[in-house]
Parts: structure tokens; C-alpha cells; sequence
């Protein structure tokens, strides 16, 4: 794990009484937390030494008994226990997604390969005026896209029975502009999506549900504080409110701020 977030406010008011070597012993120790992910492990002189620390173990064990919990040899933060856990359901969630985006691109893929060839042979038929009322024209690869990209997503299209016309593309370009997104970003969130076409509202709609999954409950007044602390990066201790009716709204306020138009 090679970022977590940081607090500046919070971490002030809870090491303003630490020296400076203390202080450094303690920013080390989160390092460490984090880039093993799992808890310090040994007495405080083999921690200290392990973080290059080893002439102020003294520092070191104070830090760990005051910040830290012992259970048998072990040194417990729930504080970065829970965000490690909060990384790995998101690093898992990636990777599924990942994996499910590249199996759908190799299904395409493959179902292209096997597609007839479609080129002109000497003993292909005229073409009559039957084929010219009933094939469509190929619209052509449009700037900025990929021809592989473009191939399976005709072929995708073509599984819907869904051709792709000039009116088609010049609609996916438009709402492509309105999201603000490339033409390559909207097809390909077409196909992983398993959608018939694509609207710009669509995109903002699941932007706000992402973030509301991501806003903390605000049932009680504990909810509260936790919600004020890590949504608006604040010591409800310090915050100057009269109630947390409040601090409540204001943590709603910062939220419809945060929320796309």
C-alpha cells in the first residue's frame, strides 16, 4: 500500500505535544503500517531499528504505548486497519473489473476473427438492386478511435441488431462532448456496460451514486462527529457548532458542493 490519506488537522491536534524526534517516530511507524499492511510485530528496540530509529527507542516505545494497541507481540492501529481494509475492497474491485473488461474485449475479439471475409472475390454475386435497398453503408472509423476498438464495436452493435448509421455516431459524439469524455471512453463503457447506447446523464447519474456509497451514515450524533472528521477533514471537537443538528447540515452542505450539476 503505497498511499493512504492524510488528515493534516486531525493529525495536528492529536501530536501538537510530541517532540520533534517523537513526532518523526510516530510518521515512520504509519509508514511502516502501511507499506507491510498488517501490524508492527517485536518489542519497541527491534521496531525502532527496523524503521532506522534505533538510537531513540525510547521515542519509539513511548509513540507505541501511547498510539498503538498490544495484543500479544503484535502493535495494533484500528485507525490504519481500517483503512487498509477500505484499499483492499478497492483494489479488489478493480481487479474484477479489469478482469471482466479484458474476458468481454477477448470474447469480441474472437467472434471478429471468425466473422466471414467480407472482401470482393471474383465469384462473388453482382450486387443488385435488392442489396443496395437492404445493406446498410459502413460508416467509416472515425478520428480518435481505434480500428480494432471501432470493429468490436460494430460487431457488439451487430449482435443488438442495432446498426451502426452516420445519425448513430453524430448522437455518440454529442453526448460524448456533454459528458466530456472521448468517443474511445464512451464506446468502450458501452460495450463493458452491456448498454444498448449512451447518455452524458447517465454518466452523472452513476457518479452521484458512487458517491453517495461512499458518504458515512448520519443516525446519531457519533455518526455525526465520524462523518464531520473524515468527509470534511475536521476536529468535531473544535468545531464551532451550536448542535448537532449543525454540524449535520453543514456535512450535507459539503456534500451537494461535492455532487456533480
Amino acid at each position: 500500500m503505497n498511499f493512504y490519506p492524510f488528515h493534516i488537522g486531525d493529525y495536528a491536534a492529536h501530536t501538537r505535544h510530541l517532540s520533534f524526534m517523537e513526532d518523526l517516530a510516530y510518521r515512520r511507524l504509519i509508514d511502516q503500517y502501511y507499506l507491510d499492511e498488517c501490524p508492527l510485530k517485536g518489542d519497541p528496540s527491534f521496531i525502532a531499528r527496523r524503521i532506522g530509529m534505533s538510537d531513540f527507542s525510547s521515542d519509539v516505545q513511548y509513540i507505541l504505548e501511547m498510539f498503538f494497541e498490544k495484543i500479544d507481540d503484535l502493535w495494533v492501529s484500528k485507525r490504519c486497519d481500517d483503512e487498509i481494509a477500505k484499499y483492499r475492497v478497492k483494489a479488489d474491485s478493480a481487479r474484477n473489473a479489469n478482469r471482466i473488461k479484458s474476458e468481454k474485449k477477448s470474447a469480441l475479439k474472437s467472434e471478429l476473427k471468425s466473422e466471414p471475409n467480407q472482401n470482393v472475390t471474383k465469384n462473388q454475386e453482382p450486387i443488385t438492386k435488392n442489396h443496395i435497398k437492404t445493406t446498410a453503408p459502413k460508416v467509416a472509423t472515425p478520428d480518435g478511435v481505434s480500428v480494432d476498438l471501432w470493429n468490436d464495436f460494430l460487431i457488439y452493435r451487430k449482435r443488438l441488431k442495432a446498426p451502426v448509421t452516420d445519425r448513430v455516431l453524430a448522437r455518440l459524439i454529442k453526448e460524448a462532448n456533454l459528458a466530456k469524455m472521448s468517443l474511445s471512453d464512451v464506446l468502450e463503457t458501452i460495450i463493458f456496460k452491456g448498454w444498448r447506447s449512451f447518455e452524458a446523464s447517465w454518466m452523472q447519474q452513476a457518479a452521484q451514486m458512487a458517491q453517495k456509497a461512499k458518504e458515512l451514515p448520519l443516525g446519531s450524533d457519533k455518526q455525526i462527529e465520524e462523518a464531520y472528521r473524515i468527509e470534511c477533514g475536521g476536529d468535531p471537537a473544535k468545531a464551532r457548532f451550536n448542535s448537532y443538528f449543525e454540524m449535520k447540515k453543514f456535512i450535507l452542505d459539503q456534500r451537494d458542493k461535492r455532487r456533480p450539476a
